[in-house]
């Protein structure tokens, strides 16, 4: 488990929660890889979920938390907006991204495709760094609530104890 805290970059707001990277998470479907990451996502209360790829602009949901599960392929992703941090990502990885994280693909490779899901199935937006409010979008990912769950782990999961740790520093 890999853990990045982004702090404010330009116009990205990021967020004080880190950004969680699981490599080799979820074993993908032989038969139907993406369908292994939606069936895990859904039990832990991930839902909405999509498949397809990450946007080649810098973005961020000011309304949700995301998860990006990597059914095949490889990629290249920049978190954090424009100067932020590059990542390596491969088949079996889930990245969960919390509300506010710019996000981006750099570089693609051998059929890249993910699954992607939202917390609580709380309805996204998809905000671009220079086009955003950066104060209203600030107050609404103030808003978004911590998961009831870990999107593949569970109630039990590292990422609820993770993030529980931080809200107490970002309320004080």
């Amino acid at each position: 488990m890999e853990a990045l805290r982004l702090a404010p970059r330009g116009d990205a707001p990021n967020s004080a929660l880190p950004l969680v990277l699981v490599r080799g998470a979820v074993a993908p479907d032989p038969e139907d890889g993406p369908a292994a990451f939606e069936d895990v996502f859904r039990r832990n209360g991930w839902t909405g979920c999509w498949r397809n790829g990450i946007y080649p602009y810098h973005h961020y949901h000011s309304t949700a938390h995301e998860v990006l599960g990597v059914a095949s392929g490889s990629a290249r992703v920049c978190f954090g907006g424009e100067g932020g941090t590059e990542v390596e990502v491969a088949s079996g990885d889930v990245v969960v991204i919390p509300a506010g994280v710019a996000h981006k693909l750099v570089e693609e490779r051998n059929g890249f495709l993910v699954v992607g899901a939202y917390a609580g199935g709380r309805h996204w937006d998809l905000l671009r760094p220079r086009g955003a409010s950066l104060e209203a979008a600030r107050q609404r990912i103030a808003a978004v609530p911590l998961p009831d769950a870990d999107p593949v782990a569970g109630a039990d999961g590292v990422l609820l104890r993770l993030w529980g740790e931080v809200v107490p520093e970002v309320l004080t």
